[in-house]
This record gives structure tokens, sequence and C-alpha cells, in this order.
């Protein structure tokens, strides 16, 4: 479909308007004008395709853009990682990853027998490339084989250290006892890494927490009750009707039941047992997962698209009934899928629980979900900062952590625009890495995907209640690793007047507060604060702590939760300057005589 110059260009300026990464907070109407009419249900989605018609230029980087290629078929994806014959070992249990007749595979042996995998998804790209294959052991033609379930396949491949890693170990599990090739690919993560109609991500929030298990959860119920939006149905008939034509598509039962009680709960098992990849709106992430339904804006491009969900079926409100500013919808549509809090690892910050009161997110992917509990998200938004149709220059981002970022914070704080409040504020000299807002008020200190901490997305303070009294490390000591606990709180009490209670740092660090802060830490912390600690230590410029954080660090290459040897691992190379060259995909036990052995040897150097 092609459309004039004219309509191109305004169409072009309303995207470049939504996400153009400007400084200047977006606040105002959703858009302006006439917009489509319904954006949620399947029958309002067009697809990426004729989106290049009008955004070329859009589409251009879009194509390139890691969060479009979350997700590719393997036949016509380049890949990044060596399927060159490479053996990844867990428990006795093997990987094999090897290339044949053009076709990417892996073999997995467990207790004597051997199943084949062909290749037909790569997710990620970033950092990591995760896999997805079918089951071709014993069929004639592996090659060409038929598509049946697909399984997520056990095999990590990690850019920064160029190494397989067991795919369970991707987020804060335990250490497991087998390869697992048991998850559905189509069960599991499809709906954040795919495009899905927006209504089909709703059904649990349109019926509440009895609904049957499936894949399209959102983020609200793990957030505080003052910042829950909620999905209500404003026409019940016409949403069962659509529920019902929703169902047929995926091959599902029917209910016996024609209501809306009845169909939520059926769409949801039709979700559950037949969402398979031909049935997404989109392999990857299209035009539309931010967008929403934008059929009516192709068709008449006067008719723009929105972020807001609009329908006259299903409605989405904000807490309390209240507005929704333009910057609210962009973020709730980025905390969408930016909201980990997946897993069984029971811990969040602020000393909170995954599963009761959470706080904000430990690993990275949290950030859309983390920066709705700070006080910036109802003015600023996600794309303030980020471009979503590119991948963030690293010199930019980096920027953004210097006195230059403070322009984006002075735009709704002009009382600290002038170098000389800045440094009233912050106690910092001007110019340093402490006179930029983002430094303490989105430290870094969650465990990224490259196994270097990135910054926490909840802007807060670092004299807040529960950060300090709850959490550790004080977060002044992500910059300042070896000051004792009692000389952080002073400090921080001196310069901002905060009243620390001794008694709460004593249960977090002990009984006596003259120890390093980051050693603390690394003792006596939660396994994610360990994280942070390790991370910090491994870039401390101190050389006089440097042998002694070795050896605080060294034993962690056996942690009970894996992803946190990686993070030591890396802290050791910095620290060291040699590369270690363990599996750290191995048992605990043997890591932890390795450990000790490479320690030993340092001994006697």
């Amino acid at each position: 479909m092609r459309y004039t110059r004219g309509v191109k260009r305004a169409v072009f300026l309303l995207v470049m308007v939504a996400a153009c990464g400007s400084s200047a907070p977006p606040t105002g109407p959703i858009v302006s004008g006439k917009v489509v009419a319904s954006n949620v249900l399947r029958s309002d989605y067009a697809g990426s395709a004729p989106c290049g018609d009008c955004h070329a230029d859009i589409e251009k980087k879009w194509a390139k853009s890691p969060m479009h290629n979350m997700t590719r078929d393997a036949a016509t994806a380049v890949i990044k990682a060596p399927f060159d014959g490479a053996t990844l070992t867990l428990a006795g249990e093997t990987a094999t990853m090897f290339t044949q007749g053009g076709a990417r595979f892996v073999r997995v042996k467990q207790a004597g027998k051997e199943k084949l995998f062909r290749v037909t998804k790569v997710v990620g790209g970033r950092y990591r490339e995760d896999f997805v294959g079918v089951d071709v052991t014993g069929d004639a033609d592996p090659l060409h084989a038929n598509i049946g379930v697909e399984r997520v396949l056990p095999a990590t491949f990690v850019f920064s250290t160029q190494s397989w890693r067991y795919k369970g170990y991707s987020v804060m599990v335990k250490e497991r006892p087998e390869l697992s090739v048991r998850a559905v690919w189509a069960n599991d993560c499809i709906p954040c890494h795919n495009t899905l109609p927006l209504s089909s991500m709703l059904y649990d929030e349109l019926y509440g927490p009895d609904l049957p298990s499936y894949q399209g959860k959102l983020s609200d119920r793990v957030l505080p009750k003052s910042l829950i939006w909620t999905a209500r149905s404003i026409n019940d008939t016409k949403l069962a009707s659509a529920l019902h034509d929703e169902i047929k598509f995926l091959g599902g039962e029917q209910p016996a039941d024609p209501s809306l009680h009845a169909a939520l709960p059926a769409a949801a098992i039709a979700m559950q047992t037949h969402l398979d990849g031909p049935k997404l709106v989109e392999l990857g992430i299209g035009c539309e997962a931010c967008h929403n339904g934008a059929k009516e804006h192709v068709a008449d491009p006067t008719i723009k698209p929105t972020y807001a969900a609009t329908s006259d079926v299903l409605a989405v409100v904000p807490p309390g009934g209240r507005a929704a500013t333009r910057a609210q919808w962009i973020n709730r549509t980025c905390a969408k899928c930016h909201t980990v809090l997946f897993t069984r690892y029971p811990y969040t910050w602020e000393g909170g629980e995954r599963k009761h009161n959470p706080g904000g997110s430990t690993t990275n992917s949290g950030e859309g979900r983390d920066f709705q509990l700070g006080g910036c998200a109802s003015q600023m938004a996600c794309t303030t900062c980020h471009d979503p149709h590119s991948e963030d220059p690293a010199a930019a981002l980096a920027e953004l952590a210097t006195t230059k970022g403070n322009k984006v914070c002075v735009g709704c704080h002009p009382k600290y625009e002038s170098a000389a409040a800045q440094l009233q504020h912050s106690h910092h000299k001007g110019g340093s890495a402490g006179s930029a807002c983002i430094s303490c008020h989105m430290p870094k200190k969650n465990m990224g995907l490259d196994y270097h901490l990135v910054r926490y997305h909840r802007i807060g303070s670092p004299t807040d209640k529960n950060r300090v009294e709850k959490d550790r490390p004080m977060e002044c000591a992500l910059c300042h690793a070896q000051k004792p606990v009692e000389e952080l709180a002073a400090t921080m009490e001196q310069w901002y007047g905060a009243k620390i209670d001794r008694e709460a740092l004593k249960q977090l660090y002990g009984p006596d507060l003259s120890i390093s802060t980051m050693n603390a830490t690394l003792l006596r912390g939660k396994p994610h604060e360990q994280a942070v600690a390790i991370a910090t230590l491994g870039l401390d410029p101190d050389a006089t702590a440097r042998e002694a954080s070795i050896a605080l660090i060294a034993p962690q290459l056996a942690h009970p939760y894996p992803l946190i040897r990686w993070f030591a691992q890396r802290a050791l190379e910095q620290l060291t300057g040699e590369r270690l060259g363990m599996d750290l995909n191995a048992s605990a036990a043997t890591l932890s005589a390795q450990a000790s052995a490479w320690l030993a040897a340092r001994a006697h150097q």
C-alpha cells in the first residue's frame, strides 16, 4: 500500500514525537487528532509489513534492532553462536552444538539416551542467543523433518565470555541436577518475545486470580495497589464474542456457556494449548507490540495509532480512574514485557519479597516495572532516554551518566540546573561521577545480561529509608567500596539530614559497623546483594584491598545460584588480569575445589 508524500511525512513525525528520545518530558494527550477505535483484538492488527511504506527510515533502523530481532527464524537469521561441535556438560549430561547440511543441531545425551534437535528459532542477540528446536531423533531426513513441538533447548551462547552456558542459569535459580528440554517454547516466554494481541495478555486481569494458567499475564499484580491499572469489560456480550473468535482462530474448544465468565478461561486454555508460531501476529517484536493494533491506521493514515488501549469491548483504567498521561501509557507499554519477576527467586529490593509486597527487580529486564515504582513515571517516559527503534549507542548512554545527562532531570527540577546548585545538592565536585544525577538516583546495582551491573530504574534517593535499612549495600558504597558502614551512614546524616537506625544496620552488616560495607555485603548479603558486592569489588581501584577482595570473591565461583558464578569470574579476571578458564556449569563441589586450588596457587606465586 502506498501513500502520498505529505501523508507519509505527517505519520513519520507522529512516530518520531512518540519515541525520539527528547530530554523534554512527554506530557499532554497521547496523540492529537482522530485515533483508532479499536486496537486490542486480533482483528485490529495488520502486522509490520505495511509500516515501511510510510516509515522507511524507522523501518531501516528497526530491522536491525535487537528488540525487533528478539525471535528469528533460524533458517534465515544471522546467528553468532558457533555450532562447531562445542559441548556443554551439566551433571554428567551433555549438549553438543553442531552444523550439518546448512542446519544447526543440538544433540542431548541424558541417562544413556540420545536425542537430536534441529534448531528452528533463535531468541535474543544483543548479549546472548538462546535456541528453540524440534525433536528429529531417528528421522530419516532430519534436515527436512516436519516441525512438531518446539522445545526450549538447554544451551545459551553468551557473547561477553564467548562460551556456552546452561539455559536455565540465565536467571536466579539454584544449581540444576540435569539438562532440561521439557519446556515448550509456545507455552513459556512467547508473548514478550513476539507480537500478540494486547487483549490476549489481559485475560487474568479481566477474570481474576482463579483463571487457568496461560502465557499472557501482565505485570500489574506485582505492583503496589496504589499503582495497579485495571482491565474491565465494557460490553460483556461483544467481548465474549471476540473471545469466541480468538478460540476458533487458535483451534481451541468453545465453552458450552456463551457468557464472558466462561469465555475467558476457555480463551486462556486455548492459548496455552494451541498457540504456536503461525498463530502469532508476528514472529519477533513487531511495530504493533508497542503501538497496538493499527489496521485502521494502515487503511487510513489520518487515523492514528495510540499507546492507549482503545476498544468498545474492554477498557484499561489507571489507578483511581485518573486520566493517564502519555508518558504513563508509554511506560505501561514497556512494562508489559520489561517486568521480570518471573523466577522463583524470593527476594526483591527494598527488603521486599516477590510474592509479598515486592520491591524493585534485582536483574536486567525489570526496568519498565521498576520505573513505574519511582517518582518520575507520570511525566517522564522510557523513550526520554531510550530509542525503541534501534540499539541505544553506548556513547549516548554513557553521557547520561555525566553532568551532561543532568539536562534530562532539570527539565522537571529546574532548581538544580546551575553547577552551584548541583554541588550544594550532591556534595560532590562538579564534573565528577557523584555530581551526575543518575549516579545516585539510578545507581548501577542490578545484574545485567553480560555479568556487568546495570542501572536500577526505580528512581529514588540513596537515603530512602527502605534502601538504607533493608538493603545491602548502602548505595554510596557502589562508588566507595572500602568505606565502613558507619562512615557512610554518618555522612548521609550530615549531608542530607537522614536519620538512620544503627540497630537496623547491625542486623544487615553485623555488630561491628566499622567493617567495609562491600565486604560485609559479600559475607552476609542475600544472593542478589552479593552479586552487587562482587561486581563492585571487581572494579575497585584500591590496590591495597585487591588481594583481600580476591580471597572473598573466589569462593563465590561455587555459589549455589550459578548465575552469580559468572559475576565472580568476571570480577576475578578484572582484578587479576588473567583468564580463569573454569567451566562454571560444573557442580558446586567441583568448582569449590578448583577455586581453593586456584587461590592456593596464587599464594605461592
